[in-house]
């Protein structure tokens, strides 16, 4: 833990100050020392001894390199027990919501995709989901644009599993878990590339369907791909579930239980390590899934441990569903993928070509140089956007993390009045303080690697 320069707060009730550095009230009895900026943690130590104060309050982040991204955590430590935590966002300000009023539904699409950017076709997904629903056409979607939806979503969850195990063992000092996560991700991120073009921020689930079809030379390269991904998953687990440190560090760590988890709004994992089997594509199925054959998994730990183990059995889910999905695929080539209304479908002709990207040659020849009214058609839909009817409408999904709902707002024009995302991350994070408080400063890393937050997600 990085250490901070030497003002001295706390020597008297009157002179205490809070976590944000404001004086605090004749209430504050406890002699507390607030740490600064720079300065070597012994020097401070003695110092504290020479003012006799019973308490130290340190920040740990955003520089910190175990704490997630740009999450500030303040704790109140005495001796080696955190007495207090405090979780501290805002450092992000994206401003992802509030941009999206001002870009077109589908552009919506580009934005989303960035907010928790290790489950980029999550936010996609969530935010069309309730698009589709305000236009009415939930019903129109075709079969195959679903089953390539529930597809990228489950290598999507694999893929935000594996970073989460990989960054927290990095954090334990377990360096080999971080390579093993990040090299099976990989294989995740090359199919990925081959359908949409990119490896993150795709863009590619649209109102109405998807951006391009799932072609059958990229299912081969999946399919490949896929023994050796299932390797590396048993990897990680041999080298983990088992091993006598791991287990000392994580087992009765950040512990909190179902009521907790009820009254803090917690979902996802956590909920799901206290014994609730709480999944949306149970409980409130979208994309077909009620059609897929699948297990939720649920532990009753209530620990890092559980949440742990829970992820690594999600992510065999994962994979038995995306065998599902992949066999679907096979028998379904050739059906469309995008919406039959041609005023909402865009874009509709696009393949991706040599350049990564790219409109089909057939599409542009024909609105080019045969059809004035299919070139209009084109450049007012790109450039204005379809119109959605006045209403709202709220859409909820199971994403690697908990409950991801999205809350839309139209006036009738062709851009959100208002587009809201209740991110899992947010609400999760509020757990921090009750992981954390009474452990060590230790196990705070384990709790809050446990949560799995993605800054991008928290502050949109």
């Amino acid at each position: 833990m990085s250490t901070h320069d030497t003002t001295r707060t706390g020597e008297s009730a009157e002179t205490s100050q809070d976590y944000y550095g404001t004086p605090g009230g004749p209430e504050d009895e406890t002699p507390t020392y607030t740490v600064g900026g720079g300065g070597d943690w012994d020097e401070m130590a003695n110092e504290v001894a020479a003012l006799g104060a019973e308490r130290i309050v340190v920040n740990m982040g955003p520089q910190h390199p175990s704490t997630h991204g740009v999450l500030r955590l303040v704790l109140e430590l005495d001796g080696e027990t955190v007495r207090e935590a405090r979780a501290g966002i805002g450092f992000l300000h994206t401003g992802i919501e509030k941009n999206m009023e001002y870009r077109t539904w589908v552009q919506g699409t580009t934005f989303c995709t960035r907010m928790d950017y290790l489950t980029p076709i999550f936010n996609e997904a969530a935010y069309c989901l309730a698009v589709e629903k305000l236009l009415g056409i939930t019903d129109q979607i075709p079969q195959r644009a679903s089953d390539i939806r529930v597809l990228m979503m489950e290598l999507n969850r694999i893929g935000s599993h594996l970073i989460c195990l990989a960054t927290g063992g990095m954090e334990l000092g377990a360096t080999t878990i971080m390579t093993i996560g990040f090299r099976e991700r990989e294989r995740i991120l090359r199919f990925f590339e081959a359908v949409t073009g990119l490896r993150m921020n795709h863009a590619y689930v649209r109102p109405g369907g998807v951006a391009q079809d799932v072609l059958p030379e990229h299912l081969d390269l999946l399919e490949k791909e896929l023994p050796d991904l299932r390797r590396g998953i048993r990897e990680m687990e041999l080298l983990l579930l088992e091993n006598p440190v791991f287990k000392g560090r994580t087992v009765d760590v950040g512990h909190l239980s179902l009521s907790g988890c009820m009254a803090l709004g917690v979902t996802g994992p956590i909920l799901r390590s206290t014994g609730l089997p709480h999944d949306l594509r149970k409980s409130d199925p979208y994309c077909g899934y009620e059609t897929y054959e699948f297990d939720v998994i649920t532990r009753r730990d209530a620990d890092a441990y559980g949440r742990v183990v829970i992820r690594f059995d999600e992510m065999w889910q994962s994979l038995r569903i995306a065998e599902q999905a992949i066999e679907r695929l096979r028998a379904s080539q050739g059906q469309p993928v995008m919406v039959e209304d041609r005023k909402i479908a865009w874009p509709a002709q696009l393949s991706v070509g040599a350049d990564g990207q790219g409109n089909s040659l057939d599409h542009i020849r024909e609105i080019m140089g045969e059809s004035m009214e299919g070139l209009i058609h084109h450049f007012k839909l790109v450039t204005e956007g379809f119109r959605v009817p006045p209403g709202q409408a709220y859409h909820a999904i199971e994403s690697p993390k908990g409950e991801l709902g999205v809350h839309v707002v139209s006036d009738g024009g062709t851009r959100p009045w208002r587009a809201h995302f209740r991110d899992p991350s947010f609400h999760n994070l509020q757990a921090a303080s009750a992981l954390a408080e009474g452990g060590l400063v230790a196990d705070v890393i384990v709790a809050v690697a446990s949560i799995d937050p993605v800054m991008g997600g928290v502050d949109r």
